[in-house]
């Protein structure tokens, strides 16, 4: 069966519109295991409605979140923006995949700075970034370089009561190949990627004063 990454909903869409290029991981807190594995290199994008919160992502990305919903299949009505602005949406019984990514690079990383300096590559606030990498601080913070594909109609499928955990891999019951365009043009994308591997390696990191 295809394998789907699991991601915030504002995230899926924002990797979808190419204003986000990567994704930061650490080990899940259900998952069986303390660290991430990079199990999978090719992967649905899976939106996660129930984790999300409006405060951590940040202010200019703030009118993303209604768009959001639509990631969902809300048979009574969209959630209200009471729900979408303070939390409490409940994951919807059918999402919506309408984009795959490809590992292109992947880091890891221990120094905040580093975390501060990827900030124009992803939607959340800094802050929230930060608290990734110091959540389980014995463990290094994965950064995973996504080139996302739209691909050519988005499919709806049932959520199961398994992809509620934390895990970060799921399995969809549905025949989806990889096919699609790329977000990003192709010297869109290696320019960004280019950016982000020099601040991943330090070298274009502010130092120490």
């Amino acid at each position: 069966m295809p394998i789907a990454f699991k991601e915030w909903a504002v995230t899926v869409r924002a990797l979808a519109e190419g204003e986000q290029l990567l994704t930061l991981r650490k080990g899940g807190a259900n998952t069986g295991d303390d660290r991430f594995k990079l199990d999978h290199s090719k992967f649905f994008l899976y939106p996660s409605f129930d984790h999300q919160r409006a405060d951590l992502v940040r202010e200019s990305h703030q009118p993303e979140l209604r768009r959001a919903l639509e990631e969902g299949v809300w048979p009574d009505g969209e959630p209200s923006d009471q729900h979408v602005l303070h939390g409490g949406i409940v994951q919807p019984e059918r999402v919506r995949i309408r984009a795959w990514a490809e590992v292109t690079a992947s880091y890891t990383i221990s120094d905040p700075r580093i975390v501060d300096a990827l900030s124009p590559f992803y939607v959340w606030t800094p802050a929230y970034a930060v608290r990734r990498l110091q959540w389980k601080p014995r463990e290094p913070l994965h950064v995973l370089l996504l080139r996302a594909y739209r691909i050519p109609r988005p499919v709806t499928v049932r959520v199961k009561d398994e992809f509620g955990s934390t895990r970060s891999w799921l399995e969809i019951a549905r025949d989806l190949p990889f096919e699609g365009t790329p977000v990003l043009c192709d010297d869109e994308f290696e320019r960004a990627a280019s950016e982000i591997e020099a601040v991943c390696r330090g070298l274009a990191v502010p130092a120490l004063a």
